[in-house]
């Protein structure tokens, strides 16, 4: 059992890909605060916002993979390709996700002003799902450049 943990913990690629999730949150915590002039703690786990964490992890475990098994292994194509696919994913079907729960949740307010007697308990859907094209971009270039850094200080 001591191996197992012991190898997890040495894993250059997993701690890069958790790391650089970690460090997106916090970024994306502290431009959150610097644009809207509040706090909000959920931006510290929560999905949506700028920059995208999860392209910058994507991108970040796409990168270390690279650097460190080398651009020709099935190793670096497998996380490329998953980085693509979840980069691509953040701007389509999430971003469309986060776009109708806007909607459902004004309608759900319209509703309830009208003195609508739904007897179905709504909560509110977030609307923080998916990423614009910008939010993607920044994650993964932030992704990628924490990849490179961590792996020559690691």
């Amino acid at each position: 059992m001591n191996y197992y943990f012991s190898a997890l913990l040495s894993n250059k690629i997993l701690i890069c890909a958790a790391t650089a999730w970690a460090f997106a949150q916090v970024c994306k915590f502290i431009i959150h605060i610097i644009v809207n002039r509040k706090v909000d703690f959920e931006r510290l786990i929560g999905d949506g916002g700028m920059p995208s964490c999860h392209s910058c992890t994507v991108c970040a475990t796409a990168s270390a993979t690279g650097i460190l098994c080398g651009l020709d292994s099935p190793y670096f194509a497998i996380a490329a390709i998953l980085a693509i696919i979840v980069m691509h994913d953040a701007m389509g079907v999430r971003l469309e996700t986060g776009k109708q729960a806007v909607i459902i949740n004004d309608m759900m307010e319209l509703l309830k002003n009208m003195g609508s007697s739904l007897k179905t308990p709504h909560e509110k859907l977030s609307e923080f799902v998916g990423h614009t094209p910008l939010q993607v971009c920044v994650g993964g270039c932030l992704g990628i450049i924490y990849a490179i850094v961590f792996t020559m200080n690691f």
